[in-house]
Parts: C-alpha cells; structure tokens; sequence
C-alpha cells in the first residue's frame, strides 16, 4: 500500500548557503565535525562515481523482501531535492537505475542515497545523475514485471545507512559518503560548517607557504 505524507517546508535560501560550503573541499567530512561527528551514514555507502551534491531530503521506505521502484518519489520531488531511500540494505536488488536518473534529473532532483543497491552506472555517469549505494547490481525489481509500485511510503521518518533522516533534513553526499544535517539544526550548522571550511582553505594556504605544524597550531588552534 501506498503511504503518502504531507510534504516538508523547502528552505532555498538555506540551500545556497550548503551549496556555498560543498564549494570547498571535503565538504562531507566538515558537515560532520560541524555537528561532532553524527549524522554519518554506514561506510559501505559510496558514490557510483566520482560526485558531490547536497540538497534536501525526500524520504522513501520500501518493504524488505517486496522492493519496488521508487517512482512515486519522482513525482513528488522539486528542484533541489535528494530522494533517499530504505531498501532494507539489500545488495542484489537495484531500486534506481539510468531511467529513472533521467526523470529525477528532469525535475531538478540532484540525487539519490540509498540504504541498498542501484544499477546502470554507466548510464548515470553519461548524464552526471548521481547515486550513492551498498552496491552496485544489474538485478532489477519486480516492477518492470507485476506492474507493482505501491509497496512503500514516502516523506515518512527513516534510517539509512544507520542514521535517522527525515522529510526535509538536508544531505551531502561526496567522494567520502553522505552526512546528514536535520533541518531543526540546519541554520546554526551551516554557518558552522562554512566557518570551518573557510578557516581550513586558509590553512591549506599557510601549508603551502612552508608553515610547521607549530605555525599553525599557533594560528589556527588545530590541523
């Protein structure tokens, strides 16, 4: 059955600001730190190839066993959007694939994260849709066959990769994994985050000036 919630309050101008901060690097790293090292997901979820992306979450739980293609987020997300999904951790069953990227795309969605498996990486590389997986598999659901997709509930509380997400909660997804920020804290962490990558890209700036360690303890009261 179909589980369908209201949907969650969209904050562009806060967006832009986490967008400022994915400009620097490491940003997932420093989202984290910002927020004493929660909000990580499980280090098996990685990138199908090399990207970063932030944006606000859609969230979608599918049925262990019964997983079905998450179409239904498709229709809800907006521009800006992350769609991230429970699939129960499965690894040989994909739920998003280069088909459904396109249409994400088309709506402006930036990615998707999923507690599970993802296929058709090729495809996404091609277009620069991208997806964060347990792994990577050709194996489909069952909805291409039984028509069904209405095993799943959408912008309802979740856990992927071992961290709560809510409707809304804002993602950064890179190279390294996914951190999530929840959105009841996502102004003061923020302005957190962009201070400390900015106190870091000065960093880098004092390292590349032949500074010690001293120096920069001195200065920056950390590496």
């Amino acid at each position: 059955m179909l589980q369908e919630f209201n949907d969650f309050s969209r904050r562009p101008d806060l967006l832009e600001k986490f967008d400022q901060v994915l400009t620097y690097y490491s940003a997932s790293a420093v989202f984290a730190d910002s927020q004493y090292r929660t909000g990580v997901m499980d280090s098996g979820i990685k990138p199908a190839f090399r990207a970063k992306t932030c944006g606000q979450a859609i969230t979608v739980q599918l049925s262990k066993g019964d997983l079905v293609d998450p179409l239904k987020a498709l229709e809800m997300g907006q521009k800006g959007d992350i769609i991230v999904v429970d699939a129960g951790g499965d690894p040989n069953t994909s739920v998003c694939g280069g088909l459904m990227g396109a249409l994400a795309q088309n709506r402006g969605i930036r990615g998707m994260v999923v507690d599970g498996a993802g296929r058709d990486t090729d495809e996404l590389l091609d277009i620069q849709w991208p997806i964060w997986t347990r792994a990577i598999t050709p194996r489909g659901t069952h909805t291409m066959f039984s028509q069904r997709k209405d095993e799943l509930s959408i912008n309802v509380p979740i856990a992927c990769g071992g961290v709560p997400v809510n409707p809304g909660d804002f993602i950064i997804a890179d190279v390294m994994g996914v951190t999530v920020v929840p959105i009841a804290k996502a102004e003061e962490i923020v302005e957190l985050a962009l201070e400390q990558a900015q106190r870091e890209e000065a960093t880098r700036e004092w390292v590349q000036k032949g500074k010690t360690v001293e120096d920069l303890l001195a200065e920056f009261g950390r590496i």
